[in-house]
């Protein structure tokens, strides 16, 4: 039997059952569905290992028990650095909602130009730095910055007039 042909059976015989043991054990069927999928590529990579008969079956099982672990250990570490995250996002200096206006202004200004000045106040990144990230000459990004800076002062101003009392 080719390894095509005993990686066919393997899969014919056991993929339900497979699928079953893993819905069972994770909360959303779609990660059933992806952990199969990755229990069957480990299979056809090492089906070369698969033993005859019922010992197949057994040996698809420990594959999936151990992927299943992987999802696991993975699940626990993203919640955890999504927790981190949320905590650094709560803890943001300044935040305390007086840069309100200032968001709003952001908003209104184009795409290029609320790149450029957050990645200088929010990234704390230097002309040269910004340069880098987007593919342009420092000369080119201090002129689009200067030239941001005096569009975001507009909007602010702006903003200011229509919020003062007449």
């Amino acid at each position: 039997m080719s390894h095509e042909q005993r990686f066919e059976a393997l899969f014919k015989q056991h993929s339900t059952s497979i699928l079953g043991y893993l819905v069972r054990r994770v909360d959303a069927a779609e990660d059933a569905a992806d952990l199969m999928a990755e229990v069957f590529a480990i299979a056809w990579r090492r089906i070369h290992d698969a033993p005859p008969g019922d010992e197949g079956r057994l040996w698809l099982y420990g594959i999936a028990r151990k992927v299943l672990a992987n999802h696991r250990r993975g699940s626990t570490r993203r919640g955890r650095l999504a927790d981190r995250l949320r905590e650094q996002l709560r803890a943001q200096p300044g935040d305390d909602g007086g840069g309100q206006p200032v968001r709003a202004a952001l908003e209104r200004l184009s795409v290029a130009d609320r790149e450029l000045l957050t990645l200088t106040a929010w990234e704390q990144m230097s002309p040269g730095e910004i340069a880098v990230v987007l593919g342009l000459e420092p000369a080119t990004v201090r002129t689009r910055l200067s030239r941001a800076r005096a569009r975001l002062r507009a909007v602010l101003d702006e903003h200011a007039r229509a919020a003062a009392p007449c």
